[in-house]
């Protein structure tokens, strides 16, 4: 008897296909960790492992110079994030309006910024509006594009929820009594963030590294303040292998966090 697709794509998966998972899962783990040897061997080979290249982040000022930058990629990254969020659900209110005044003007605002490279924005707001008279922080000439590009994407994560509810739980709100707002406010968009919490965590944690593009505007993030402890102690690998840990903890801890969003619906 075959299973049906609801079941194939969100049911457990079977005996055979937890066995094939987890040979898979070892031989990635196995390809993996030779490959992280071999890249190893090559910084040893290379010098770059000596001691002389680690021993400056014994000092207390190294890490308050990175959390200083930390500080700033958060917070360029929650500002964006919390512009996409906002502005994302107002794109979609307008993409799903009935009057095509405001329906149309939507859909141009949402293909033209996914449409748009997120380092252009930038470069817009770094040397387009100081010449219009509009003179922008390095904080929000980093920021304000993020969230902008973001929030065209976020927009149709967002319809994407709410287009897989199922119909008849419009129908049953619409039978209560409820208006078009409370319906869509109410019942259909918290159900649709059930469906989409994976998607918008991906987004999120890409919200965090494009806040890696202030070395345009200078803007005093993480990877900006890595690169100047390049360039003072030369120390290229290990700089970069400490703050590609430190963007790791973040994003892991944007996932964890998102994991009561994104709890079974009963």
């Amino acid at each position: 008897m075959s299973r049906p697709l609801e079941d194939i794509l969100f049911g457990a998966p079977s005996p055979q296909a937890q066995t094939v998972t987890r040979v898979v899962s070892v031989i990635a783990a196995a390809v993996l960790l030779l490959l992280a040897a071999g890249i190893a061997l090559r910084f040893h080979s290379a010098g770059q492992l000596d001691a002389r290249f680690w021993e400056f982040f014994a000092w207390p000022t190294t890490w308050a110079f990175l959390a200083r930058g930390l500080l700033g990629t958060l917070a360029s990254s929650a500002m964006a994030a919390a512009i996409a969020l906002v502005l994302g659900l107002v794109l979609l209110v307008g993409r799903l309006a009935r009057l095509r005044l405001v329906r149309w003007p939507s859909i141009a605002v949402i293909e033209f910024l996914r449409g748009t490279p997120t380092l252009l924005l930038i470069y817009v707001c770094f040397l387009v509006l100081p010449s219009a008279g509009i003179k922008l922080s390095t904080y929000w000439m980093l920021t304000l594009p993020i969230g902008l590009s973001t929030a065209a994407v976020v927009a149709e994560v967002y319809r994407a929820g709410v287009l897989a509810v199922p119909r008849g739980q419009t129908d049953a709100a619409r039978s209560l009594g409820l208006t078009e707002a409370q319906v869509f406010f109410l019942v259909v968009f918290p159900q649709a963030l059930r469906y989409i919490v994976p998607a918008l965590v991906a987004q999120l944690v890409i919200v965090v590294k494009d806040t890696t593009f202030g070395y345009v505007v200078t803007y005093g993030e993480l990877m900006q303040n890595a690169k100047v402890l390049i360039a003072n102690y030369h120390a290229l690998v290990p700089v970069y292998l400490v703050v590609a840990a430190l963007y790791c903890l973040v994003n892991y801890a944007i996932s964890r966090a998102s994991k009561r969003l994104g709890g079974p619906m009963h």
